[in-house]
Protein backbone atom coordinates (compact mmCIF):
# COMPACT_ATOMS: atom_id res chain seq x y z
CA UNK A 1 0.00 0.00 0.00
CA UNK A 2 1.45 3.61 -0.87
CA UNK A 3 2.47 5.57 1.83
CA UNK A 4 -0.73 8.43 1.89
CA UNK A 5 2.01 11.23 1.66
CA UNK A 6 2.58 10.72 -2.49
CA UNK A 7 -1.52 11.24 -3.01
CA UNK A 8 -1.17 13.95 -1.07
CA UNK A 9 1.80 15.54 -3.08
CA UNK A 10 0.06 14.43 -5.87
CA UNK A 11 -2.71 16.50 -4.85
CA UNK A 12 -1.19 19.30 -3.99
CA UNK A 13 0.41 19.78 -7.42
CA UNK A 14 -2.17 18.22 -9.20
CA UNK A 15 -0.53 15.76 -11.18
CA UNK A 16 -0.12 12.17 -11.80
CA UNK A 17 3.43 12.61 -13.77
CA UNK A 18 6.93 12.64 -11.71
CA UNK A 19 7.28 15.13 -9.28
CA UNK A 20 10.09 16.66 -9.12
CA UNK A 21 11.54 18.28 -5.09
CA UNK A 22 12.36 21.95 -7.17
CA UNK A 23 11.82 22.88 -10.43
CA UNK A 24 11.72 26.56 -12.18
CA UNK A 25 8.65 27.91 -13.79
CA UNK A 26 8.47 30.60 -16.84
CA UNK A 27 5.18 32.04 -16.55
CA UNK A 28 6.08 35.69 -17.89
CA UNK A 29 8.38 37.49 -20.31
CA UNK A 30 11.29 35.58 -20.63
CA UNK A 31 10.88 34.29 -23.75
CA UNK A 32 10.24 37.73 -24.56
CA UNK A 33 13.15 39.14 -22.83
CA UNK A 34 15.52 36.40 -23.66
CA UNK A 35 14.67 36.80 -27.35
CA UNK A 36 15.18 40.99 -26.92
CA UNK A 37 18.86 40.39 -26.13
CA UNK A 38 19.13 37.93 -28.72
CA UNK A 39 17.77 40.06 -31.07
CA UNK A 40 20.13 42.99 -30.07
CA UNK A 41 23.68 40.53 -29.93
CA UNK A 42 24.27 42.20 -26.27
CA UNK A 43 24.20 38.55 -25.55
CA UNK A 44 27.38 38.19 -23.28
CA UNK A 45 28.88 40.20 -20.42
CA UNK A 46 27.26 43.81 -21.37
CA UNK A 47 24.03 44.31 -21.82
CA UNK A 48 21.17 47.01 -20.61
CA UNK A 49 19.80 43.58 -18.43
CA UNK A 50 22.31 43.18 -16.10
CA UNK A 51 21.86 46.93 -14.99
CA UNK A 52 18.45 46.36 -14.92
CA UNK A 53 18.19 43.24 -12.67
CA UNK A 54 21.04 44.33 -10.21
CA UNK A 55 19.30 47.75 -9.65
CA UNK A 56 15.79 45.56 -9.24
CA UNK A 57 17.56 43.02 -6.51
CA UNK A 58 19.45 45.73 -4.70
CA UNK A 59 16.13 48.19 -4.60
CA UNK A 60 14.12 44.85 -2.92
CA UNK A 61 16.66 44.07 -0.73
CA UNK A 62 17.40 47.59 0.70
CA UNK A 63 21.36 47.73 0.13
CA UNK A 64 23.43 50.18 -1.42
CA UNK A 65 24.34 48.45 -4.91
CA UNK A 66 24.47 44.64 -6.68
CA UNK A 67 26.80 43.02 -8.61
CA UNK A 68 25.88 40.05 -10.45
CA UNK A 69 28.03 37.15 -10.91
CA UNK A 70 28.21 33.61 -12.53
CA UNK A 71 26.86 31.70 -9.82
CA UNK A 72 26.36 31.37 -6.05
CA UNK A 73 29.18 30.23 -5.39
CA UNK A 74 31.19 33.32 -6.92
CA UNK A 75 29.60 35.37 -5.19
CA UNK A 76 30.18 34.07 -2.00
CA UNK A 77 33.98 33.67 -2.89
CA UNK A 78 34.25 37.48 -4.09
CA UNK A 79 32.55 38.67 -1.05
CA UNK A 80 34.75 36.65 0.92
CA UNK A 81 37.88 38.25 -0.89
CA UNK A 82 36.57 41.60 -0.66
CA UNK A 83 35.91 40.90 3.12
CA UNK A 84 39.91 39.98 3.86
CA UNK A 85 40.04 36.39 4.05
CA UNK A 86 43.16 34.99 2.32
CA UNK A 87 45.65 32.12 2.89
CA UNK A 88 45.87 30.80 6.36
CA UNK A 89 42.52 32.37 7.71
CA UNK A 90 39.63 30.65 9.09
CA UNK A 91 35.94 31.13 8.51
CA UNK A 92 33.31 30.26 10.90
CA UNK A 93 30.21 28.61 9.23
CA UNK A 94 27.90 25.83 9.89
CA UNK A 95 28.45 21.99 8.78
CA UNK A 96 24.93 21.27 7.39
CA UNK A 97 24.69 23.80 4.50
CA UNK A 98 25.47 23.10 0.57
CA UNK A 99 29.30 22.34 0.41
CA UNK A 100 29.64 25.59 -1.97
CA UNK A 101 30.08 27.71 1.37
CA UNK A 102 32.77 25.53 1.87
CA UNK A 103 34.51 25.90 -1.35
CA UNK A 104 34.16 28.95 -1.81
CA UNK A 105 36.08 29.04 1.24
CA UNK A 106 38.52 26.54 0.52
CA UNK A 107 39.50 28.47 -2.99
CA UNK A 108 41.08 31.60 -1.39
CA UNK A 109 43.29 29.56 0.64
CA UNK A 110 41.37 29.71 3.92
CA UNK A 111 39.60 26.74 5.74
CA UNK A 112 36.31 26.56 7.15
CA UNK A 113 35.35 26.07 10.90
CA UNK A 114 32.20 24.23 12.12
CA UNK A 115 29.80 25.53 14.73
CA UNK A 116 26.27 23.85 15.34
CA UNK A 117 22.93 24.90 14.17
CA UNK A 118 20.21 26.04 16.43
CA UNK A 119 17.15 24.19 16.46
CA UNK A 120 15.27 27.62 16.09
CA UNK A 121 16.41 28.29 12.34
CA UNK A 122 17.99 25.44 11.40
CA UNK A 123 20.93 27.96 10.80
CA UNK A 124 24.12 29.15 12.68
CA UNK A 125 23.05 29.29 16.18
CA UNK A 126 24.57 32.09 18.12
CA UNK A 127 24.83 29.91 21.22
CA UNK A 128 27.62 27.57 20.03
CA UNK A 129 28.76 30.71 18.04
CA UNK A 130 29.91 32.56 21.20
CA UNK A 131 30.51 28.91 23.39
CA UNK A 132 33.07 28.30 20.70
CA UNK A 133 34.68 31.89 20.45
CA UNK A 134 34.55 32.21 24.70
CA UNK A 135 36.66 28.64 24.42
CA UNK A 136 39.12 28.42 21.80
CA UNK A 137 39.76 32.04 21.04
CA UNK A 138 41.00 35.48 21.63
CA UNK A 139 41.35 39.15 20.69
CA UNK A 140 44.60 40.42 19.50
CA UNK A 141 46.41 43.17 17.60
CA UNK A 142 45.82 41.37 14.55
CA UNK A 143 42.23 40.02 15.33
CA UNK A 144 40.34 37.25 16.21
CA UNK A 145 42.67 34.79 16.95
CA UNK A 146 42.21 30.72 17.12
CA UNK A 147 44.65 29.75 19.96
CA UNK A 148 45.52 26.52 19.08
CA UNK A 149 46.53 27.27 15.41
CA UNK A 150 47.20 30.75 15.75
CA UNK A 151 45.09 31.48 12.75
CA UNK A 152 43.10 34.25 12.73
CA UNK A 153 38.91 34.35 12.01
CA UNK A 154 38.27 36.72 9.54
CA UNK A 155 34.52 36.32 9.01
CA UNK A 156 31.58 34.22 9.71
CA UNK A 157 29.06 33.01 7.40
CA UNK A 158 25.77 31.78 8.31
CA UNK A 159 23.21 30.26 6.05
CA UNK A 160 19.80 31.14 6.03
CA UNK A 161 18.85 26.95 5.78
CA UNK A 162 15.57 26.30 3.52
CA UNK A 163 14.88 30.19 3.16
CA UNK A 164 14.38 30.37 7.01
CA UNK A 165 16.09 33.54 8.26
CA UNK A 166 19.14 32.57 11.15
CA UNK A 167 18.93 34.50 14.42
CA UNK A 168 20.67 37.34 13.27
CA UNK A 169 20.70 39.99 16.36
CA UNK A 170 22.03 37.66 18.21
CA UNK A 171 24.75 36.43 15.68
CA UNK A 172 25.65 40.49 15.22
CA UNK A 173 25.80 40.80 18.65
CA UNK A 174 28.62 38.18 19.27
CA UNK A 175 30.75 39.11 15.88
CA UNK A 176 30.59 42.85 17.66
CA UNK A 177 32.29 41.78 20.91
CA UNK A 178 34.97 39.78 18.63
CA UNK A 179 35.32 42.18 16.00
CA UNK A 180 34.62 39.70 13.25
CA UNK A 181 32.65 40.63 10.08
CA UNK A 182 29.29 39.08 9.06
CA UNK A 183 29.32 37.73 5.58
CA UNK A 184 25.23 36.28 4.74
CA UNK A 185 25.55 33.34 2.71
CA UNK A 186 22.16 34.25 1.16
CA UNK A 187 21.51 31.56 -1.79
CA UNK A 188 18.56 30.17 -0.09
CA UNK A 189 16.57 33.28 1.04
CA UNK A 190 15.69 36.22 -1.34
CA UNK A 191 12.19 37.10 -0.40
CA UNK A 192 12.71 35.91 3.57
CA UNK A 193 12.14 38.27 6.00
CA UNK A 194 13.68 38.75 8.87
CA UNK A 195 11.93 41.40 11.25
CA UNK A 196 11.26 42.47 8.16
CA UNK A 197 13.55 43.38 6.56
CA UNK A 198 15.40 41.47 3.66
CA UNK A 199 17.89 38.79 4.09
CA UNK A 200 20.59 39.60 2.50
CA UNK A 201 20.96 43.03 3.86
CA UNK A 202 21.47 41.99 7.21
CA UNK A 203 25.24 41.32 7.48
CA UNK A 204 27.75 43.65 8.11
CA UNK A 205 29.61 43.54 4.70
CA UNK A 206 28.09 41.51 1.88
CA UNK A 207 25.73 38.85 0.79
CA UNK A 208 25.63 36.26 -1.76
CA UNK A 209 22.59 34.86 -3.25
CA UNK A 210 21.80 32.20 -6.03
CA UNK A 211 20.38 32.05 -8.93
CA UNK A 212 20.53 28.17 -9.82
CA UNK A 213 17.98 26.79 -11.61
CA UNK A 214 16.13 25.29 -8.46
CA UNK A 215 16.17 28.38 -6.54
CA UNK A 216 12.78 30.31 -6.17
CA UNK A 217 14.09 33.51 -8.86
CA UNK A 218 16.59 31.59 -11.56
CA UNK A 219 18.60 32.81 -14.18
CA UNK A 220 19.22 29.39 -15.67
CA UNK A 221 22.73 29.45 -13.85
CA UNK A 222 23.87 32.83 -11.67
CA UNK A 223 24.39 34.73 -8.42
CA UNK A 224 24.80 38.10 -6.98
CA UNK A 225 26.12 40.03 -4.28
CA UNK A 226 24.52 41.96 -2.33
CA UNK A 227 26.89 45.14 -1.17
CA UNK A 228 25.65 47.25 2.03
CA UNK A 229 27.80 50.44 0.58
CA UNK A 230 27.98 51.46 -3.37
CA UNK A 231 31.94 51.94 -2.84
CA UNK A 232 32.15 48.27 -2.31
CA UNK A 233 29.74 47.34 -5.31
CA UNK A 234 31.63 49.59 -7.56
CA UNK A 235 34.76 47.59 -6.33
CA UNK A 236 33.28 44.24 -6.70
CA UNK A 237 31.90 45.27 -10.10
CA UNK A 238 35.89 46.42 -10.76
CA UNK A 239 37.30 43.00 -9.99
CA UNK A 240 34.53 40.70 -11.13
CA UNK A 241 34.89 41.80 -14.35
CA UNK A 242 39.05 40.94 -14.61
CA UNK A 243 40.06 44.35 -13.35
CA UNK A 244 40.44 46.14 -16.75
CA UNK A 245 40.63 50.13 -16.38
CA UNK A 246 38.27 52.00 -18.96
CA UNK A 247 39.98 52.78 -22.09
CA UNK A 248 38.81 53.34 -25.37
CA UNK A 249 41.37 50.70 -26.59
CA UNK A 250 44.01 49.73 -24.06
CA UNK A 251 43.84 46.52 -22.25
CA UNK A 252 44.98 47.64 -18.73
CA UNK A 253 44.38 45.45 -15.43
CA UNK A 254 45.19 47.38 -11.77
CA UNK A 255 44.71 43.89 -9.93
CA UNK A 256 44.04 40.39 -10.32
CA UNK A 257 40.18 40.49 -10.81
CA UNK A 258 37.56 37.53 -11.64
CA UNK A 259 35.89 37.01 -14.63
CA UNK A 260 32.59 35.70 -13.07
CA UNK A 261 30.36 38.56 -14.61
CA UNK A 262 26.86 37.10 -15.91
CA UNK A 263 25.74 37.43 -19.12
CA UNK A 264 22.82 39.88 -20.46
CA UNK A 265 21.35 36.94 -21.47
CA UNK A 266 21.21 35.13 -18.02
CA UNK A 267 20.18 38.60 -17.03
CA UNK A 268 17.17 38.91 -19.25
CA UNK A 269 15.71 35.29 -17.47
CA UNK A 270 16.51 37.28 -14.24
CA UNK A 271 14.37 40.36 -14.64
CA UNK A 272 11.73 38.17 -16.42
CA UNK A 273 11.78 35.95 -12.76
CA UNK A 274 12.10 38.97 -10.69
CA UNK A 275 8.55 40.34 -11.89
CA UNK A 276 7.13 37.47 -10.68
CA UNK A 277 8.94 36.82 -7.37
CA UNK A 278 6.04 38.51 -4.93
CA UNK A 279 3.63 35.53 -6.32
CA UNK A 280 5.98 33.29 -6.23
CA UNK A 281 6.53 33.83 -2.89
CA UNK A 282 2.56 33.55 -1.87
CA UNK A 283 2.25 29.98 -3.56
CA UNK A 284 5.38 28.87 -1.93
CA UNK A 285 4.41 29.66 1.20
CA UNK A 286 0.28 28.16 0.38
CA UNK A 287 2.19 24.48 0.09
CA UNK A 288 4.46 25.28 3.23
CA UNK A 289 1.24 25.89 5.01
CA UNK A 290 -0.47 22.54 3.45
CA UNK A 291 2.40 20.44 4.44
CA UNK A 292 1.99 21.94 7.80
CA UNK A 293 -1.86 21.10 8.20
CA UNK A 294 -0.73 17.64 6.90
CA UNK A 295 1.70 16.39 9.17
CA UNK A 296 0.09 17.90 11.90
CA UNK A 297 -0.44 15.32 14.97
CA UNK A 298 1.42 12.65 13.49
CA UNK A 299 5.16 11.69 14.61
CA UNK A 300 6.74 13.64 11.61
CA UNK A 301 7.15 17.55 12.55
CA UNK A 302 7.09 19.89 9.80
CA UNK A 303 9.81 22.72 9.53
CA UNK A 304 8.21 25.84 10.23
CA UNK A 305 9.56 29.58 9.70
CA UNK A 306 10.97 30.69 12.99
CA UNK A 307 8.53 33.19 14.47
CA UNK A 308 10.55 36.40 13.70
CA UNK A 309 10.64 35.97 10.33
CA UNK A 310 8.58 35.51 6.93
CA UNK A 311 10.52 32.77 5.35
CA UNK A 312 10.25 31.86 1.38
CA UNK A 313 9.80 28.17 2.09
CA UNK A 314 12.41 27.55 -0.44
CA UNK A 315 12.79 23.60 0.08
CA UNK A 316 10.09 22.77 2.54
CA UNK A 317 11.21 19.74 5.04
CA UNK A 318 9.62 17.45 7.57
CA UNK A 319 12.19 16.03 10.60
CA UNK A 320 11.32 11.87 11.01
CA UNK A 321 10.79 10.05 14.30
CA UNK A 322 14.11 8.60 13.50
CA UNK A 323 16.90 7.99 10.64
CA UNK A 324 15.44 4.55 10.03
CA UNK A 325 11.73 6.08 9.16
CA UNK A 326 13.82 8.67 7.01
CA UNK A 327 15.30 5.96 4.69
CA UNK A 328 11.84 4.25 4.45
CA UNK A 329 10.23 7.55 3.46
CA UNK A 330 13.12 7.98 0.93
CA UNK A 331 12.90 4.68 -0.17
CA UNK A 332 9.44 4.63 -0.75
CA UNK A 333 9.31 7.81 -2.72
CA UNK A 334 11.53 6.41 -5.81
CA UNK A 335 8.81 3.44 -6.21
CA UNK A 336 6.36 6.63 -6.06
CA UNK A 337 8.18 8.51 -8.18
CA UNK A 338 8.00 11.72 -6.09
CA UNK A 339 11.33 13.52 -5.64
CA UNK A 340 12.01 13.69 -1.86
CA UNK A 341 15.58 14.01 -0.93
CA UNK A 342 17.75 13.86 2.64
CA UNK A 343 19.44 17.16 4.26
CA UNK A 344 23.00 17.53 2.94
CA UNK A 345 25.89 15.30 4.05
CA UNK A 346 27.00 17.27 7.42
CA UNK A 347 30.57 18.81 5.64
CA UNK A 348 32.38 17.69 9.11
CA UNK A 349 31.45 14.38 7.79
CA UNK A 350 33.24 14.71 4.47
CA UNK A 351 36.54 13.41 3.41
CA UNK A 352 37.32 17.15 2.03
CA UNK A 353 37.05 18.53 5.39
CA UNK A 354 36.41 16.20 7.94
CA UNK A 355 39.98 17.39 9.54
CA UNK A 356 38.55 21.09 9.82
CA UNK A 357 38.09 22.66 13.25
CA UNK A 358 35.28 22.27 14.69
CA UNK A 359 32.37 22.57 17.57
CA UNK A 360 30.07 20.06 19.53
CA UNK A 361 27.94 19.45 16.68
CA UNK A 362 25.22 17.87 18.51
CA UNK A 363 22.08 19.40 16.64
CA UNK A 364 23.65 18.81 13.53
CA UNK A 365 24.24 15.81 13.78
CA UNK A 366 20.73 14.85 14.73
CA UNK A 367 19.06 16.46 12.36
CA UNK A 368 21.69 15.27 9.19
CA UNK A 369 19.96 11.94 10.03
CA UNK A 370 16.09 12.84 10.35
CA UNK A 371 15.52 15.47 7.67
CA UNK A 372 13.58 15.20 4.25
CA UNK A 373 13.07 18.05 1.73
CA UNK A 374 9.94 17.72 0.11
CA UNK A 375 8.69 19.19 -3.62
CA UNK A 376 8.72 22.31 -3.44
CA UNK A 377 8.26 24.03 -6.46
CA UNK A 378 6.07 27.08 -7.24
CA UNK A 379 2.92 25.66 -8.88
CA UNK A 380 1.82 27.11 -12.26
CA UNK A 381 -1.32 28.62 -12.58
Amino acid sequence: MQNPLFSFIRDLYNTSDFIPLHAPIFTGNESLYVQHTIESTYVSSVGAYVDQFEDSLANYCGVAGAVAVVNGTSALQVALYASGVGYGDLVITQSMTFVATCNAIHWLGASPVFVDISSISLGLCPDALKTFLDENCVVTARGCMHKQSGKIVKAVVPMHTFGHPVQMDELIAVCEQWDIAIIEDAAESLGSLYRGKCCGSLGTTYAALSFNGNKILTTGGGGMVLCKEKSAARYLKHITTTAKLPHSFEFEHDEYGFNFRMPNLNAALGCAQFEQLENFIVDKRLIASSYQEYFDGSDFEFIREPDYSRSNYWLNAVLCPSESARNKLLNESVEAKVMLRAVWKPMHQLEIYKGCIKGNLEKTDYYAKRLVNLPSSVRGN
